[in-house]
């Protein structure tokens, strides 16, 4: 089989899913080849209201559903239903996060689909998991981001935990579902059955926390906020410098503490009995950041980077979008794609992760307008003629847009 879009080439996915985590599972599987149709009602997914737009258009849909078809159905409605349904049966993954038993309702749950597609691969992402008691909670991956506890470790110490300004639970669990749903792929290959995964928001957040679980379980201990430091691996830090800026450093094993002692021309703390070794350097971080930071206050940001970079010690500014954008580094690896949109001409994107040597992925267009590809998935999937397809769109069941005109 030839994979001239990834490894991935060849499968069918439906994604029913909406806002972050689906999407995103999706997302990964459409760049590694998959052939991805999204399903989004004729208002648009919720996740086009997010983040910017330019003229008119969202620019978190631009890329989140790049490389998709699109197409737009009536989900509350019995014929929207039956549409998914034969869809399903003639797909290999289908990707979902509705409230558990939601599409056992439609018709559409796990043994509904199975049964009609032995081969199916069903992808159920939600807040808790399709059982257990919390099961039927509304679950948004801020609320099980605070549940699996990453919540309470992220900020400074003296004050409400905090939060990065990205969905991270939505997107950590949306990778491990693309991950399920490769390995159910796999599985097929074997035994010539689908399966189900079940990624819960909360479980899947939880799994990050692998340090501090048997932590607790052993000592008793409560992982709390530390700011910018990591616990039990210091020096690592942000550190203060002379022009107002911070700088990260991190020289956790003890031939990089002593290259960093070096530099600081303090080659007598690698010898200091509080400092030489790892576990003491735990037990002393307080008065270590202390002696670390005062040398980094009489010094600019700049030449901190470049003494450092020398001495081969991790260490680096903090990047905003801006200094991304003018990095070298960013530019010859093209970790920064130009998409093709019909709208925009294009626009910029993370590029394909991981990397794959021989069967990479690519970013063939960014997201399209709603419902733009429902007339030629019904038509080329399902072989709807144009009448057919005519008539849902005059019952409201489905909807068309033409593509977007270049402005």
């Amino acid at each position: 089989m030839a994979m001239d879009h990834g490894p991935l080439t060849g499968i069918r996915v439906l994604e029913i899913g909406s806002t972050v985590a689906g999407p995103f599972c999706g997302r990964m599987l459409a760049d590694f080849g998959a052939e991805v149709i999204k399903v989004e009602p004729s208002e648009g997914d919720p996740v086009r209201t997010m983040g910017q737009q330019h003229d008119g258009h969202s620019l978190y849909a631009a890329s989140i559903f790049r490389n998709k078809k699109l197409m737009s159905i009536d989900l509350r409605r019995p014929e929207g239903h039956a549409l998914v349904r034969e869809l399903a049966v003639k797909s290999d993954i289908v990707v979902e996060n509705f409230k558990p038993g939601t599409l056992e309702g439609w018709g559409l749950g796990w043994e509904q689909l199975s049964s009609l597609n032995p081969r199916l691969v069903m992808v159920r992402i939600s807040g808790y998991g399709q059982d257990g008691p919390y099961a039927t909670r509304p679950g948004y991956g801020v609320i099980c981001e605070a549940v699996s506890g990453m919540r309470h470790l992220t900020g400074d110490p003296d004050r409400p935990p905090s939060r990065v300004a990205v969905s991270l639970t939505d997107y950590i669990t949306g990778l491990h579902a693309a991950y399920g749903a490769v390995m159910a792929i796999m599985a097929r290959n074997v035994t010539g059955r689908g399966q189900f995964i079940d990624a819960a928001l909360y479980e899947c957040a939880f799994n990050f926390m692998e340090p501090w679980i048997p932590a607790f379980e052993k000592a008793g201990h409560v992982a709390n906020r530390t700011g910018s430091r990591l616990p039990g691996s210091n020096p690592n830090n942000l550190y203060p410098t002379s022009d107002g800026s911070f700088i990260l450093i991190t020289a956790m094993a003890d031939s990089l503490f002593r290259r960093l002692a070096q530099v600081m021309e303090q080659p007598g703390l690698a010898e200091d009995p509080r400092f030489a070794k790892a576990l003491a350097r735990n037990q002393n971080v307080e008065a270590l950041d202390e002696i670390i930071a005062r040398w980094t206050q009489s010094h600019p940001l700049a030449m901190l980077e470049r003494k450092l970079t020398e001495a081969a010690v991790p260490a680096t500014r903090i990047y905003t979008m801006a200094d991304i954008f003018a990095d070298p580094h960013y530019a010859a690896r093209k970790s920064i794609v130009a998409a093709p949109d019909e709208a925009m001409g294009s626009v910029a994107m993370a590029g394909v992760v991981p990397r794959l040597s021989e069967t990479p992925g690519g970013v063939r267009h960014a997201g399209r307008a709603v419902g733009q590809d429902t007339h030629a998935v019904l038509g080329d999937v399902l072989g709807y003629d144009a009448v057919r397809i005519a008539d849902l769109v005059r019952a409201g069941v489905v909807a068309c847009a033409e593509p977007a005109s270049h402005t």
